[in-house]
């Protein structure tokens, strides 16, 4: 069994000798939504999910992704292609089926083939390691191999870039520099490497729209003591970035600059800071030729004056965790407000339309998927400031509810109906803030399977909402407590509750998160936003997800334990949650008196914005519910 991009792909290996490649999501920036031409692994497996790493050998094809895409990748794989369900028990990861029997690689002087600009510095050295063990060779390609065969591979994209005002950002770029220096100062390094895009982005206070849905341009900066650099496509520069870079002191050159910048550097015997999960093995070789050129010439001037002692030199990198993930994810005030405002907007173009879309499915109207998304981009783009969506809204009507990233196509949408849960999950970029929310409904008469479902998830957004925690917390331990209700009664779904926010800028952000993985050591702290988001999948049948933001906060407790401190949340989304779903026979009385306080705050904010038929919806929406 084959496919035309497999038996292309495989010709094209045969060339170069490769026994396996292996085909990432990622772009250079290891964004985790790229520039349509960076989709190779979309191109090669026709799966369309945000996730996922293809392997092909002479024989074998397969890709692994997570549990949100199982279900979609069984439904867009063809019969050539092996679904690996990463995290379940028995399947391997990547580099254990490489050097694995299956493979046929180990013991025989396999050559896996990667292209080293989409490959972090530390997954190609843990593939490396994995592959020297059983006799491989990991190569690093001169030239894409998917590249070679992708006749209609879209251009780059050219979106010219935006300044993000200080109104908004809330500190200047100088300020920015600024911080990042000290921190530079502190860990001894001259030159700090700027890979992820939406850390470029905020760095520099710009915009972008060169991925979907991320206000993001494919760039680099660079960030000595005294200069700064910012690596970008020229075409995308309008006059206003201009100035208001040159206005801060950072020099504008061509994106491909930057790896001849590096290597320089190192080669001056600068220290150059990169992260090794956020930079590509390609980026970090070229500091190394640099200082393999720096060492060379010592060691020749130390030949010619006997001087041995002289050959030495400081070493190119540093290895660590870039400082800007951390600083970006603590909002200032300025973006918090930001934020605030964002989601009173959403607030409002959300029940506008849910609104229309309960009036238009009363009346007998016939509504798909992919009309109900349009029309939430349609109430959305009528709010001031509004850019575009945060990503391709999810609506999922019945058995496409449990499909966790669904996307509707004219071809696959499905009839929304009275019999069927709807979930629907969307966000939007505003000037001043990004928002993400989920609600599901019901439009007719629900079970009472899906009520009681419907019910845990919603009892485990709740726990998850009132909980008060000590400083130095990590969002591993909260997981449980939005899982717990589920798990009483034997239920659980497979994808983590919470994620970090951009403000203005990637709707997915780190380094915080909410989740069962205990490698992430992030600290909550307040200025932090995260989503909420606990659900329940039934395969052929529904989905259900409840979503909302949350900001930390500092607690205001009776008692302070040890002078620890102690932090909640407080909720940024607006919009109601469907009581009709509700089994209000096992909420406590806690939990009734959380959603009606939740719908007073809803009703008080929203209901100013709002008016005529929706603003009747809205008080309805909002209703306080007893038993």
């Amino acid at each position: 069994m084959t496919t035309p991009q497999l038996t292309a792909l495989r010709a094209v290996m045969k060339e170069v000798s490769i026994d396996a490649v292996i085909v990432p999501s990622q772009d250079p920036h290891f964004s985790e939504y790229v520039a349509a031409a960076f989709e190779r692994r979309r191109y090669v497996s026709d799966f369309t999910g945000s996730a996922g790493t293809c392997v092909v050998t002479a024989t074998k094809a397969l890709l692994w992704t997570d549990g949100r895409y199982f279900k979609q990748a069984e439904d867009e794989l063809a019969e050539a292609w092996t679904l690996m369900r990463s995290g379940t028990k028995g399947t391997p990861d990547v580099r254990k089926w490489l050097a694995g029997d299956e493979a046929g690689l180990a013991g025989n002087g396999g050559r896996v083939g990667i292209d080293p600009n989409v490959h972090s510095v530390s997954e190609a050295r843990a593939l490396r390691e994995v592959l020297k063990a059983v006799g491989c060779e990991l190569v690093s390609l001169e030239e894409n191999l998917v590249d070679k065969i992708w006749s209609d591979r879209p251009a780059a994209a050219k979106t010219p870039l935006r300044v993000h005002p200080l109104e908004y950002a809330g500190k200047s770029v100088e300020e920015k520099l600024e911080d990042m220096r000290a921190k530079m100062r502190e860990n001894e390094v001259d030159k700090l490497v700027v890979s992820s895009l939406d850390d470029v982005m905020w760095l520099l206070n710009v915009r972008g729209g060169d991925a979907p849905c991320n206000p993001v341009t494919l760039s680099y900066a660079l960030v000595g003591e005294s200069d700064a650099t910012f690596y970008v496509d020229l075409d995308k520069v309008t006059a206003p970035v201009k100035a208001h870079l040159e206005a801060a002191n950072v020099t504008i050159k061509p994106y491909d600059d930057m790896s001849r910048d590096v290597h320089d550097a190192a080669s001056r015997g600068e220290k150059l800071w990169m992260d090794i999960d956020k930079v590509s093995i390609a980026m970090l070789e070229s500091a190394e030729d640099g200082n393999s050129v720096r060492k060379a010439t010592k060691a020749t001037k130390s030949d010619a004056q006997n001087d041995a002692s002289s050959s030495s030199v400081v070493v190119a990198v540093k290895e660590g965790t870039c400082p800007i993930p951390i600083a970006k994810a603590v909002k200032n005030e300025a973006e918090m407000a930001g934020m605030v405002e964002a989601h009173l907007m959403d607030g409002a173009a959300m029940s506008e339309f849910w609104c229309w879309i309960e009036k238009e499915i009363s009346s007998g109207r016939t509504i798909d998927e992919y009309e109900a998304g349009e029309k939430v981009l349609e109430f959305r783009s009528k709010q001031k400031g509004f850019v575009e969506e945060s990503f391709p809204t999810i609506a999922g009507e019945g058995p496409h509810g449990a499909i966790v990233h669904y996307r509707a196509s004219k071809e696959s949408a499905r009839t929304i109906s009275k019999d069927s849960l709807l979930l629907c999950d969307s966000g939007g970029q505003f000037a001043c803030g990004t928002t993400d929310v989920t609600r599901t409904v019901h439009f007719g008469t629900p079970s009472a399977h899906q009520k009681e479902c419907y019910t845990r998830v919603l009892q485990g957004h709740i726990a998850l909402d009132q909980m008060v925690f000590p400083t130095g917390t990590k969002g591993f331990v909260l997981d449980a407590f939005a899982r717990s209700h589920l798990w009483a009664n034997g239920l659980d779904y497979r994808h983590g509750t919470g994620h970090g926010v951009g403000a203005a800028l990637n709707v997915h952000e780190g380094p915080q998160g909410i989740s069962p993985r205990f490698g992430n050591m992030t600290e909550l702290v307040p200025g932090m936003i995260l989503s909420n988001e606990p659900g329940y999948y039934e395969d052929g049948a529904f989905g259900i997800r409840i979503e909302t933001l949350l900001q930390v906060k500092k607690a205001e407790t009776k008692h302070n334990f040890g002078d620890t401190g102690f932090l909640c949340f407080d909720v940024l989304t607006l919009i109601p949650i469907q009581t009709k779903l509700m089994d209000l026979g096992i909420m406590s009385d806690k939990e009734i008196a959380w959603v009606n306080a939740y719908h007073q705050k809803v009703w008080d904010n929203i209901h100013p914005r709002v008016a005529g038929e929706t603003l009747q919806w809205l008080e309805r929406a909002c209703a306080p519910i007893s038993r």
